[in-house]
Parts: C-alpha cells; sequence; structure tokens
C-alpha cells in the first residue's frame, strides 16, 4: 500500500496551528493520529488533504473554515437557570461544560456570560469560523488497524475531535 485511499488505515503525525501561528493540537509527545478513511473520523479538507499522499510524504496546508468547523453562527448561544447546574458546580467564563441534546449526544459549549440568575453558553465549535494550517506528515498505510490505536475515532485534542 503505498497510497493513502478508502478504507486504509493511515496514521499521520500532525501539527495544527491558527492564523497567529498558535498551536491548537499537535501529536507531538504523543501516539500520531490513526483514522480509517472514508469513515468520517476527519474535518472533510484535512481527509481531502490526505488522500492519495504516500508514505513519508509530509504536507502543510490551509483549509478555510467551510472546510474546517464551518463559519461561527451567532445563533448558537443559550441561556439557562444556574440552578439547572450541579450544585457542585461554579460556573466562570471561559468554562466548556457538557450539554445532552434531545437525542441524547453530548455536546461541548463554552460559557460566554454568567448573570445574577442565568448564564449563557456559546455552541459553536471552538475553531469555528477559524483557518487552520496543518503540518502532516503520513506515517503509516495499512488495511488494518494498529494495536495501540490510541486515537481511532479521530484527534485526541482537549477542544473535541480537531482533525
Amino acid at each position: 500500500m503505498t497510497k493513502v485511499e478508502n478504507n486504509l488505515y493511515v496514521k499521520v503525525d500532525y501539527k495544527g496551528t491558527l492564523e497567529g501561528g498558535e498551536i491548537f493540537d499537535t501529536s507531538e509527545g504523543r501516539q500520531p493520529l490513526e483514522v480509517k478513511m472514508g469513515a468520517g473520523q476527519l474535518i472533510k479538507g484535512f481527509e481531502d488533504q490526505l488522500m492519495d499522499m504516500s508514505l513519508n510524504e509530509k504536507k502543510t496546508f490551509t483549509l478555510e473554515p467551510k472546510d474546517a468547523y464551518g463559519e461561527r453562527d451567532d445563533s448558537l448561544t443559550r441561556s439557562f437557570e444556574k440552578s439547572q447546574l450541579p450544585p457542585e458546580m461554579t460556573p466562570e467564563v471561559g468554562n466548556v461544560i457538557g450539554l445532552q441534546t434531545p437525542e441524547g449526544q453530548q455536546v461541548p459549549a463554552t460559557i460566554v456570560e454568567i448573570g445574577d440568575t442565568n448564564f449563557t453558553v456559546d455552541i459553536n465549535h471552538p475553531l469555528a469560523g477559524k483557518q487552520l494550517t496543518f503540518e502532516i506528515e503520513v506515517i503509516g498505510i495499512s488495511d488494518a488497524p494498529s494495536q495501540n490505536n490510541a486515537c481511532a475515532s479521530g484527534c485526541d485534542c482537549s477542544s473535541g475531535d480537531c482533525c
């Protein structure tokens, strides 16, 4: 297997940076990202850039928001009463909390405002509206996942499913 294609497992070392050069995610010091191509585990632009790469090939590319986490949607804020928080939780602006959709899916939300009785969260992805630059290197291509696949479902970054 010499080229990345759908249904193959690909291992990638990567570094993602914002426009100002700030690193938002990297595999440095961790297991490389391992994904099954075509399985919807990556943002579209990242997967598109990986397609047809060769083993040990390196590439740097920049994704516009539409090919990454989309544009910010200012209507994606919600207010809740503080009484809906667990009693042991003290909300602070910038905290990320988990909300549950009616379907039971967990959605991260960032607290953006705290009032006397209410608080407001933003449910846009933290990287929505941002141009993302990635430096990647394909370090493995296989028809089966590796034994130590620590990242089979996508990037393991603190802000959620990054890549």
